[in-house]
């Protein structure tokens, strides 16, 4: 009896307990909502005569989200991370040349020759792979290196998510999520970069529309083409003082005709052979935030950069075989390059090409990177040009834009190729390293083939296009 009184009476002090901790913490919890709620209403609410207090927040977005100032941000913000990708890779991208070209190369020649390794296996092994994993790391690495931290930081700052904002709603019309801005926005830097990224988009249907479009996206291994044609050609028809920004406005003009592709081609699939509905697109703009440098910088660089290189010079090195091998072996009196060209040249001119740049697009699909040096050695080898290059199968550049147009004149180039190698460069099958991730992605070969065949057939009939109205006038 004396134990359950002993019970009772702790029983009693228990609920006591429980009853005056369960009042203070809902009368805490009560405070807390009251008071966030107060600050809340004082920023977005004002009474009569007063003023709504000053916010960082909403005067930004205010900015970034109208639709009268959103859009010309985006375009001014986009030209600014791609001007200072481009002129910020020119130096270290010159510099990691110099030395795995002009420094590193001629070592390995060398030592070849101490040893006396066969000419074959020299060529195929230093000239073939060699040279294609250094053009890869030095035209690939520093823009990458440098756009990937510059997108982190605009997603850490809280801005990216803005920009899906924008485009949500021709997102929408397309039949695609307003997310694959995001993944688009990132492809710019590297498709496959970009292939990865769709993982932000929950809807099957619509993250497959993202994998497939993101092609379209000028990726920076298809830069060099675009600014070293675009300041040959385009550049030239306008005056000495005026040329650099006329090249700049066509590079320009092919990344905003890739957006143009994104929604055409997003719109076409979910009309057609991924047709449904569009899933709710639910986004909570983050607050603006200053972005943390020391993350920022290990993120791009070890996820992102060092990871989308690693997979591109795995794929490089074959190529580098393929071009040498296919340039030395011949046939008869003439190489296996020769022949494949010469097959291809007048498909390549009927729809404004030559089987120079049909081939280079062929060898080249592991890396986008080695097109340009792909294409000077085929014009050098189908044109016999004298005392240019290093070699039959040996890839180069030129630094000297007049010995550029040389190259090209001699292979017969005109304004309708290089406008056409333009749009070629921007609608033509993924590297192969993107197609691998696409495969890694989707787990579906047929959509891996879709894919890559699609943009191939897009980008002939838009060549063909071109150069039946070019023909006209």
């Amino acid at each position: 009896m004396k134990n359950n009184n002993s019970n009772s009476e702790i029983l009693k002090e228990a609920n006591s307990l429980r009853w005056e901790f369960g009042e203070n913490l809902h009368d805490s919890l009560m405070e807390s909502i009251y008071q966030d709620a107060a600050q809340i209403a004082g920023e977005v609410v004002s009474g009569s005569g007063e003023k709504l207090k000053f916010n960082w927040d909403r005067t930004l977005d205010k900015l970034v989200t109208s639709p009268l100032t959103g859009f010309p941000i985006m375009l001014i913000i986009l030209m600014v991370v791609f001007w200072v990708t481009i002129a910020g890779a020119n130096v270290p991208s010159a510099m990691l040349a110099s030395f795995f070209l002009d420094t590193v190369h001629p070592m390995l020649k060398e030592f070849a020759t101490s040893i006396a390794m066969p000419w074959w296996l020299d060529g195929l092994l230093i000239d073939g792979v060699y040279l294609a994993m250094g053009w890869v790391i030095s035209v690939m690495l520093p823009p990458m290196a440098i756009f990937f931290p510059m997108f982190t930081l605009l997603e850490d700052f809280g801005y990216l998510p803005r920009v899906a904002f924008n485009l949500d709603g021709l997102f929408r019309r397309s039949g695609a999520h307003g997310k694959q801005a995001l993944t688009m926005a990132m492809g710019f830097g590297c498709n496959a970069a970009g292939i990865i990224a769709t993982r932000i988009i929950d809807s099957p249907r619509e993250r497959l529309i993202a994998i497939i479009t993101n092609n379209f996206a000028l990726c920076n291994g298809r830069w060099p083409t675009q600014i070293l044609i675009a300041t040959l050609f385009i550049g030239a028809l306008a005056p000495a003082a005026l040329a650099g920004f006329v090249s700049a406005m066509a590079v320009v003009g092919i990344a905003l005709l890739g957006v143009f592709f994104t929604f055409f081609t997003s719109w076409l699939l979910s009309n057609t052979v991924l047709k449904g509905e569009v899933s709710a697109f639910s986004l909570e703009l983050p607050p603006y935030r200053p972005p943390r440098i020391l993350q920022t910088l290990y993120t791009s660089m070890i996820d992102r950069t060092i990871f989308v290189l690693w997979r591109a010079i795995v794929f490089a090195v074959p190529a580098g075989a393929a071009i040498w091998l296919i340039s030395n072996i011949t046939i008869g009196d003439f190489s296996i390059a020769e022949h494949i060209m010469d097959f291809l040249d007048p498909f390549g001119l009927f729809i404004g090409l030559n089987g120079v740049i049909l081939l280079a697009y062929i060898i080249a699909i592991p890396a986008n990177e080695i097109v340009i040096p792909t294409i000077l050695m085929l014009t050098v080898l189908s044109a016999n040009i004298m005392g240019i290059g290093e070699g039959t199968g040996v890839m180069f550049e030129l630094e000297d834009f007049g010995t550029n147009m040389q190259v090209f004149q001699a292979g017969g180039w005109s304004l309708l190729t290089a406008i056409n190698l333009m749009l070629f460069s921007l609608v033509h099958n993924p590297c192969s390293t993107t197609i691998y991730t696409i495969y890694k992605e989707t787990k579906s070969l047929k959509w891996t083939l879709i894919s890559s065949i699609m943009p191939v057939i897009m980008g002939l009939a838009l060549c063909f296009f071109v150069a039946q109205i070019w023909r006209l006038f």
